[in-house]
């Protein structure tokens, strides 16, 4: 994965944001927009590509564009930089192979050792009981 190519094949698109607003609600678009086309990017294998478009199946478009916005702050600039590092961290957590887990089994000593406690455990207990009679 290469972002700096990737960044590059990003496309912004500056929206209205919703919600409430004030004097200055209906001038300015402060909310981004982020376009990204997966297997079109240069800056991906072929295999990252497979990847992306299997685990991201839900957030891309039918086209194969994956779409994200940000509107949390007021300042367009600010919701870019935000929406950028929203993008990578998806990209990141996409591509990311979680290790192989390796079976193990518990050492003899380990068995013997918890056995013996719970024997001890079973006499502490039948030993608080009523003797018969």
């Amino acid at each position: 994965m290469n972002t700096s190519v990737i960044i590059n094949e990003l496309k912004f698109k500056a929206v209205r944001s919703s919600g409430a607003g004030g004097q200055h609600v209906n001038k300015v678009s402060s909310k981004i927009e982020l376009s990204f086309d997966v297997m079109a990017s240069m800056g991906l294998t072929d295999e990252e590509k497979l990847v992306l478009t299997q685990k991201l199946d839900s957030r891309l478009t039918k086209s194969g564009i994956l779409l994200l916005q940000c509107g949390e702050s007021r300042s367009q600039h600010r919701n870019k930089e935000l929406v950028i590092k929203r993008f990578l961290d998806m990209l990141k957590t996409g591509l990311h192979i979680p290790k192989k887990r390796k079976p193990t089994k518990p050492s003899r000593a380990a068995i013997r050792k918890r056995l013996d406690n719970k024997q001890k455990q079973a006499l502490k207990k039948a030993n608080r009981r009523k003797p018969p009679l």
